[in-house]
């Protein structure tokens, strides 16, 4: 009986700690908000899941020692428009292994999707658009966001049927929830707005909504009317509402709005929120939030930079910029509103980012790197696994209620997804500036994305494209 004990022992062990492993990541500070765990553990990968999480040795065909690294489940960037190789090999770069297009989100939905299929470094996904879908119905000629008659006229009945349409169409499709860009269609009748909202209840399916107004510093406090609209229209649908951005709409309002928000939650209501952590937003300067800009915002031309050059807008550029469409960074945020989001535990971070041939915005490049270097670690606002919660463990449960791959994402336990990044806490820091934001930032080692090394060594991994399409089905 004794020797039987043994030998299945051994089976057991070898099967273990044997040439069982595809992958084994040694000696990192393994850190899961999840569980708790913060320890030097070795972490075993077979195929795309998490074998084991072990603090004896284990063995496996490739073996990679990560001793002095954070070893964290791999980031979830809720809010990333730049769906493209460019933009993955940032996000890579990053930290990030699931970027997710759900403010503004796309419509047709299976086109999109098959598009990107074995072709993305990192996870991908979609909502189902209101933005493009009210574009597509009302024959608008913007590019990404309306600039004509999407933004500037109500919708007929027979428009607004179609736009609907379009929207459930892609919720058939398997989009992750609506997407909404409120500020980019100031004629949208609230009604067109609830009517949606009514729509993903019914479906099971969250709301992802940039608030309407969307202007910082707004004379009539347009942020708190903003958030009142949507909140209530959680309410009374009962459906799951994501604000996106907080601080870059709120501006000085975020402290009232972060509390209307945590009210919100205490009393029943399902409701999330992100931020990015810089002073600058950005968007396309021929969109509707810019009507109007000196005399509606209170700030000056000059407090816009054109990403295309880097240059200070005039008067004149700025008309003559109106006309040609294209990316500009607007200098309002207030650095409180920034540190207010940063300290608030429910706000998670995204980056709202979109490189176009290496110009936008440094948040597209830099948005994770820049919360472990400078807010953790330099400033130390907020601990090391606060940040990291609000990076994987936060977003994966904003989505696994209705979409099921988000349960094993965000985590480091046997059986979740192998999505991982190890890196240097006491280096880790973005590079990339407004002037040139087309820099990976530092720090991040290696990137693995469901199984498959995407950065190792800090390097890019030719030929590797792991990433597959979420879904809501």
């Amino acid at each position: 009986m004794k020797k039987h004990f043994w030998i299945l022992f051994l089976i057991a062990a070898v099967g273990l700690y044997g040439q069982g492993f595809d992958i084994v990541l040694s000696h990192g500070r393994v850190i899961d908000p999840e569980s708790g765990l913060d320890a030097v553990r070795n972490i075993g990968i077979r195929g795309k899941r998490i074998a084991a999480i072990s603090s004896a040795p284990l063995r496996g065909r490739t073996e990679v020692d990560v001793r002095g690294l954070v070893v964290s489940a791999g980031f979830i960037d809720l809010h990333s428009h730049g769906q493209d190789d460019e933009n993955y090999r940032y996000k890579a770069h990053d930290g990030v292994t699931t970027a997710l297009e759900l403010e503004i989100g796309v419509s047709p939905v299976t086109e999109w999707y098959q598009s990107r299929q074995g072709k993305a470094l990192v996870n991908f996904g979609a909502s189902s658009g209101h933005v493009p879908a009210r574009m597509a119905a009302m024959h608008d000629s913007g590019v990404f966001l309306p600039r004509d008659e999407a933004a500037h006229r109500i919708a007929t009945d027979e428009e607004t049927l179609s736009i609907v349409n379009a929207v459930r169409r892609g919720l058939d499709d398997g989009a992750i929830g609506i997407g909404f860009g409120i500020a980019y269609v100031p004629t949208a009748p609230r009604q067109e707005i609830f009517r949606l909202f009514q729509l993903a209840a019914e479906r099971h399916v969250p709301v992802f909504v940039h608030m309407r107004g969307g202007v910082p510093n707004e004379p009539n406090s347009g942020a708190i009317p903003a958030l009142q609209e949507v909140i209530a229209d959680a309410a009374v649908t009962g459906v799951s509402l994501h604000v996106v951005h907080l601080t870059s709409v709120a501006a000085r309002l975020t402290p009232i709005c972060l509390q209307m928000i945590d009210g919100a939650r205490r009393h029943g209501i399902d409701v999330t929120t992100e931020m990015y952590p810089y002073t600058a937003s950005a968007s396309r300067i021929e969109s509707a939030i810019f009507d109007d800009w000196e005399k509606r915002t209170g700030f000056s031309y000059h407090d816009l930079q054109w990403a295309a050059t880097g240059e200070r807008l005039t008067a004149q550029t700025f008309a003559k910029y109106r006309k040609q469409g294209g990316s500009v960074i607007s200098h309002t945020l207030p650095e409180e509103a920034l540190r207010a989001g940063i300290q608030s535990p429910i706000v998670m971070f995204a980056s709202d980012g979109r490189l176009t041939e290496g110009k936008g915005h440094p948040r597209s490049a830099g948005t994770f790197a820049r919360v472990l270097g400078l807010y953790v670690r330099e400033q130390k606002l907020i601990s090391l696994t606060d940040a990291l919660r609000r990076m994987t463990l936060m977003p994966a449960q904003r989505l696994e209620a209705s979409v099921p791959a988000m349960r094993n994402k965000g985590r480091i336990r046997v059986g979740a997804d192998a999505d991982l990044v190890a890196f240097d806490a006491d280096r880790i820091i973005d590079k990339a500036t407004f002037e040139n934001p087309a820099q990976y930032s530092e720090g991040i080692q290696h990137v693995i994305v469901n199984g498959v090394f995407v950065v190792r060594e800090g390097n890019f991994v030719a030929g590797a494209y792991p990433g597959v399409g979420l879904r809501t089905r």
